[in-house]
């Protein structure tokens, strides 16, 4: 099956989505009159694909002023989210559409480049990373190609677009790109040439902010193909780099498999675990490495807590320890903690048990501990730690009883908790 259902004689296939909506309204008031503008990169790229775009990305010969001049005549906000670049922000119905002007590189380094305007959409193509990033259309539906795009996509290919190591020097991060974009559309090997300068660029990665770091490879952590991918940057030492420390990819592959026969979604942060954490150090050093957010560390953190807890055990615990570990550490905790259990178990592991183990925590409420301060303070205690001390007892009491609800139940356990 061709990978690009969406053109037919160089043109999309179905063109309805610039016939109307907000698309068809950006292009009608920004086109036309001695200006090109066209809608270029990853949604075009979709779109040839037949799949659902992303965010909208607008390119024209306009300058800036023009842009904005154009399109508050038609009613639009115009933010100036990069104007020292050439892009502005149209937001028609609340869609934003980042508009920028043709440019030409005159000098780049990194992420920084010397630029100035152009007029030439085949120039301003081949300044860009992939060539199947490098599609434009315009409002008749033509689909432009300068690179050989099309037929990457159809063969299932991701290549850098002129040589490899100097699109890569542009900007680093294209490394980390080349993966996720190579994990995400490609079929086959990943493309020799990107692979070999992507290894000999690797110290570039070092340049880079933690936090662009980070949202490259939670996406690629969540592609079709991110196992298979991430087994090849973990055998050149690429992902060591990032990390600090070991990957381990065959983890990996084991979460997407666990995944797979839950029928559950890709969870970037479970798979960026089980590639990198084991004890708490590394939950700590990749929080560190990659910017993490609290919620983020925390539940890598929380990972690593269970992996040292249930470290040996090759079975589930029983429902009683489940219900512990519910009141413990919440679904998502649990949840995470059975989940890890049965990866580390490996082939001793019983899938059926598992995934009973699962559903239990995934369906059962955390208990609630039907106690709290004041409870302790009507039997007399005055405030201060032996209230602490006091609760924490009846907790314990709770917990070796089984989370026992009926009336008569809880006051013997408050009475034997309270008592001197």
């Amino acid at each position: 099956m061709s990978a690009t259902p969406g053109v037919v004689d160089g043109r999309l296939a179905n063109p309805a989505i610039l016939q109307r909506g907000p698309l068809a309204r950006a292009l009608a008031a920004l086109d036309g009159a001695g200006e090109q503008t066209r809608l270029v990169g990853g949604a075009v790229r979709d779109l040839v694909r037949g799949a659902p775009p992303g965010d909208f990305d607008l390119a024209t010969t306009a300058t800036p002023d023009v842009t904005t001049r154009r399109a508050r005549a038609a009613g639009f906000k115009v933010f100036p989210t990069g104007i020292e670049h050439g892009t502005v922000t149209v937001l028609i119905d609340g869609a934003p559409f980042e508009t920028t002007t043709l440019r030409e590189d005159i000098e780049t380094f990194g992420r920084h480049a010397t630029v100035r305007f152009g007029r030439d959409f085949r120039a301003d193509a081949l300044r860009r990373d992939f060539t199947i990033n490098a599609l434009s259309l315009d409002g008749s539906g033509r689909v432009y190609d300068y690179c050989g795009g099309l037929e990457d996509l159809a063969a299932g290919r991701v290549r850098f677009i002129g040589d490899a190591r100097q699109r890569i020097r542009e900007d680093f991060l294209r490394i980390l790109r080349f993966f996720r974009f190579s994990a995400r559309f490609a079929s086959g090997p990943l493309d020799a040439e990107g692979f070999s300068a992507s290894i000999a660029e690797r110290d570039g990665l070092s340049l880079l902010s933690r936090e662009r770091v980070r949202a490259e490879l939670l996406k690629l952590l969540v592609a079709d193909r991110a196992a298979e991918v991430v087994e090849a940057m973990a055998e050149t030492g690429l992902l060591a780099s990032l990390f600090a420390g070991l990957a381990d990819s065959a983890r990996l592959q084991r979460v997407v498999r666990v995944e797979a026969r839950r029928d559950e979604a890709p969870d970037p942060m479970l798979r960026l675990a089980a590639l990198g954490v084991n004890v708490r150090e590394d939950s700590e050093r990749l929080r560190e490495r990659l910017r993490l957010s609290n919620a983020e560390g925390g539940r890598l953190d929380a990972i690593a807590r269970a992996c040292e807890a249930l470290h040996g055990l090759v079975n589930p615990p029983s429902l009683g320890d489940l219900r512990i570990l519910l009141f413990e550490r919440g679904r998502q905790g649990a949840r995470d903690a059975i989940t890890f259990l049965e990866i580390d178990a490996g082939v001793a592991a019983d899938p059926a048990r598992f995934a009973s183990a699962y559903r239990f925590v995934s369906d059962t409420p955390p208990p609630q501990l039907p106690f709290g301060g004041a409870d302790i303070l009507a039997r007399g205690f005055a405030p201060g730690q032996r209230v602490g001390a006091a609760l924490k007892r009846l907790q314990a009491l709770w917990i070796r009883a089984g989370f026992p609800r009926e009336p008569e139940v809880l006051a013997r356990l408050l009475d034997e908790a309270t008592r001197e």
